[in-house]
């Protein structure tokens, strides 16, 4: 585990004391792993979102077209 010491603006020391207190963290830098982890889940595995998903299955349901030789199919000899 890393140590970090880091300045707040009021407002973010704010909200931290609200999640801290909300969830029942011993800490802040729980909190701030929890407003991480939540960011990671929102922001940073879009392909996991609902709409993905949801777009994958409907494509699974096109008709697919079978190739046996893909470099001959496509002239990519």
């Amino acid at each position: 585990m890393v140590n970090a010491l880091i300045k707040l603006d009021e407002n973010t020391n704010r909200v931290l004391s609200i999640v801290k207190a909300k969830y029942g963290f011993k800490d802040k830098g729980e909190a701030v792993e929890f407003v991480v982890e939540k960011y990671i889940e929102t922001e940073e595995e879009p392909e996991l979102r609902p709409e993905f998903i949801e777009k994958i299955r409907e494509i699974e349901k096109q008709k697919s077209i079978r190739v046996n030789d893909f470099s001959k199919r496509y002239g990519l000899n």
